[in-house]
């Protein structure tokens, strides 16, 4: 059987994720003792105290499916950001919702606008939906926002905005964002993904979660980062009632699994952890 002429097309026109090694591998192949790895961005203190706590009192749990909807994760995330659990949905990491997204609302030969270079993810994902992938090139090694608006098209579905961006570190300001969400078509969905966001100290860094009411935008955070919890894959996305219920039609059954769930929910609340990874 010639498999390629079973396979989807799409799946031949793209580079696989090189995922980053982990340090054990590295040891072995290597035959080295001490490792630091910087490529992956991962906490280097090592997960919250009191998420290891939660997570090994709900070992013993493991044999039953966990809730579906991440209710208790919903409404600490809820409280904490001071948002309403029906806007916030979870994802195995923040690169399922990055997904969900393009499954959600983009067809074959929809135009999906990202920046080059930017996080790989985007472009993949949407090349496996079999969108036309609309690159901008960065300038100056920040996004530019205004090349990126000038681009919208009446085909334009998702443009994705990394704040800040991975792997520059840059980031785009308040005004910046405003200027671009002002007059953008109610039905183009702008995708920013925060995943560095507890991170950023200036002053002129939009807070984006209050832009939800106002355009079609989705706002990505991840428990990979900061949190320190990598390993578990934790995602989470505030948006819009509609644009959630669009979501939660395409996202997994069980989607987040329960050490994760009860781990990031304390992870949250430990507020000492997260001052020390911040710092």
């Amino acid at each position: 059987m010639d498999i390629k002429k079973t396979a989807r097309k799409a799946i031949f026109n793209i580079t696989p994720y090189k995922p980053g090694k982990p340090v054990e591998e590295l040891k072995r192949q290597m035959r080295i003792k001490k490792v630091y790895k910087l490529a992956s961005n991962e906490n280097a203190l090592g997960p919250s105290p009191l998420a290891m706590a939660a997570i090994k009192k709900e070992l013993r749990s493991i044999s039953s499916y966990p809730e579906g909807s991440c209710y208790y994760l919903r409404q600490g995330l809820a409280k904490k950001y001071r948002l309403n659990p029906e806007n916030i949905v979870l994802g195995n990491g923040s690169d399922e919702l990055i997904v969900m997204t393009l499954r959600a609302f983009v067809n074959r030969g929809d135009e999906v606008i990202i920046a080059e270079p930017t996080f790989l993810v985007y472009k993949l994902a949407a090349a496996l939906c079999e969108a036309k992938i609309i690159s901008v090139p960065l300038k100056a090694f920040r996004y530019d926002l205004e090349a990126m608006r000038a681009k919208v098209t009446s085909r334009t579905k998702v443009i994705f905005i990394a704040n800040p961006d991975n792997p520059t570190g840059s980031y785009v300001t308040k005004n910046e964002v405003e200027k671009f969400l002002k007059g953008l078509p109610r039905n183009v969905i702008v995708f920013f993904d925060e995943a560095y966001c507890e991170y950023v100290e200036r002053k002129d860094y939009p807070q984006s979660l209050k832009y939800l009411g106002r355009n079609n935008i989705i706002v990505s955070r991840t428990f990979s980062k900061i949190y320190g919890l990598a390993g578990l894959r934790v995602g989470w996305a505030a948006a819009g009632r509609d644009i959630v219920r669009c979501l939660n039609q395409v996202r997994e059954p069980f989607n987040v699994n329960r050490p994760a769930q009860v781990g990031a929910l304390a992870a949250l609340g430990d507020k000492k952890h997260i001052r020390r990874s911040s710092s």
